[in-house]
């Protein structure tokens, strides 16, 4: 059966939001150290957030797979921005936590990840944006 001949790419919501999210992702990456990743920047943020999580707490609460997660935490371990302890409540399970150094990183980086948001709903007057996040919140 032949596509519609009504069909235009550009009109189309994920067409839409692949567009705009590699707008996202150049002002994303014109702003943060070359090394934080928005998976990273996520998971360091919701740590940063909400304190010691467990590796499957933080991959439900940031969107992120097992695999995803698992991978994120790893690196930021291996760069000492993370490290986990033995949940007090469960000794079978660990928490993630920031370090120190995480702590500083992630702070640091916080200022810019406004200005990355402030310059992608730039075009957009406030109640625009209010709006563009209450819409896009209800195809979740």
């Amino acid at each position: 059966m032949a596509a519609p001949k009504t069909y235009i790419l550009e009109n189309q919501i994920g067409h839409i939001l692949r567009k705009v999210s590699q707008r996202h992702s150049g002002i994303f990456a014109n702003h943060m150290p070359a090394d934080l990743t928005p998976t990273r920047f996520a998971a360091m943020a919701k740590l940063l957030e909400c304190g010691p999580l467990s590796q499957n707490e933080l991959g439900r609460l940031t969107a992120m797979d097992v695999a995803t997660i698992k991978g994120v935490v790893d690196r930021l371990r291996v760069r000492k921005l993370v490290d986990s302890k033995k949940d007090p409540t469960d000794a079978r399970r660990q928490l993630i936590k920031l370090t120190r150094k995480g702590e500083a990183f992630i702070q640091a980086a916080i200022p810019e990840a406004v200005t990355v948001t402030a310059q992608t709903i730039d075009p957009l007057s406030t109640a625009e944006s209010k709006q563009l996040i209450k819409l896009l919140n209800k195809l979740l």
